[in-house]
């Protein structure tokens, strides 16, 4: 019997399958350095005064854009006065050398973008009986100087071209005028005062 006992007591006990937690040494090794990690920031933040970090706004990464007379004209306005700005023939008036164009007061030009045209309107002798858009809403005062200078420098035409404010100061005399120009009936009388 004793040799049976001593057997018994030489085996292994049976393996069993149990939880073995973390270890409590090297969970407090881990609190102690979460504890000194909050400490240590806590005691080593400082502000940084805004010219040492990107102080920079979203308006800083715009990229300035200037905008372009020609594109503009091409993508609003070639579909009715053509790509070489000679128009169609009894349908839409050419710009091409044309009297509204050419004027001396670029003021005449702008306040036809700007509001549009309804109804008889003489060109280079021709009549035309049309309507054009108004384009206040649509364009800036910068695109509709672009556009603007863009036909009285273009298609043989060798005007003076404008600015911004120059629109801008169209634009506030103008602010009351609601409907399209009525053709030669209103605008008439500003082309051909000097």
């Amino acid at each position: 019997m004793s040799n049976k006992f001593t057997q018994q007591r030489r085996e292994q006990p049976e393996p069993v399958e149990g939880s073995r937690p973390i270890p409590k040494v090297v969970l407090g090794i881990i609190g102690i350095l979460l504890i000194w990690a909050v400490w240590h920031l806590y005691v080593s933040y400082t502000p940084m005064p805004p010219s040492v970090g990107d102080d920079r706004v979203a308006a800083d990464f715009a990229v300035p854009t200037k905008a372009d007379g020609g594109q503009l004209y091409t993508a609003n306005c070639v579909a009715c006065h053509q790509a070489t700005g000679a128009g169609v023939p009894g349908v839409f008036p050419p710009l091409s050398k044309s009297e509204w164009v050419d004027a001396e007061d670029a003021g005449v030009m702008v306040r036809i973008v700007l509001h549009g045209i309804h109804g008889p309107l003489t060109v280079e002798g021709a009549k035309y009986n049309g309507e054009m858009p108004h384009f206040q809403d649509k364009f800036s005062d910068e695109e509709v100087a672009a556009i603007v200078s863009h036909v009285r420098t273009s298609f043989g035409n060798s005007a003076s071209t404008i600015d911004a404010q120059f629109v801008a100061k169209v634009r506030a005399d103008t602010k009351d005028q609601t409907t399209p120009w009525k053709g030669d009936e209103d605008l008439r009388p500003l082309l051909e005062k000097k």
